[in-house]
């Protein structure tokens, strides 16, 4: 079965800042989930000018690993840790905001599918959601810190 958690959020600061804030978000003291992220490979396709990299993170919960860079940054993300039991996956768009160009829009989808526990399955995914949405929230919440220590108050309308 699995269930689905779609995050939306329209930070209130141009594009650069908020890649730059959420590529500079882990580790941090307000988040233990995660405890640190390396670089592996990075690799650019010289045909479009995107820029691929493969981190690995040592964490308790899912960071993103694969990196595309543009006006529109793509990543995608999964759980190697008891695939035996459950799948987590998680895509995030940053781009340009509809609304005003000097904002960045930021979507997010998460899914989890539990194995294995029978008939507990959709209770652990039920749990599992409000979990996932909790931390999409307090990433958020995170980065919302992060850019106005780094810029100043959010860019008005």
């Amino acid at each position: 079965m699995g269930v689905t958690v779609d995050v939306h959020e329209v930070f209130k600061y141009p594009f650069e800042q908020v890649v730059a804030s959420f590529l500079r978000k882990y580790p941090n003291p307000m988040d233990k989930n995660v405890i640190s992220v390396k670089i592996v490979e990075e690799k650019k396709d010289v045909s479009t000018g995107i820029i691929y990299r493969k981190r690995i993170a040592v964490c308790q919960n899912v960071v993103p690993e694969i990196l595309r860079k543009e006006r529109n940054m793509a990543i995608r993300s999964h759980c190697l840790t008891w695939t035996q039991y459950a799948s987590m996956k998680e895509e995030s768009v940053f781009r340009e905001s509809i609304e005003n160009p000097n904002w960045t829009e930021f979507i997010q989808k998460g899914r989890i599918s539990i194995t294995g526990a029978g008939f507990l399955n959709c209770v652990l995914e039920t749990f599992a959601s409000t979990f996932l949405r909790q931390g999409a929230q307090k990433g958020i919440r995170i980065m919302e810190m992060l850019l106005k220590e780094q810029c100043g108050a959010p860019l008005a309308e």
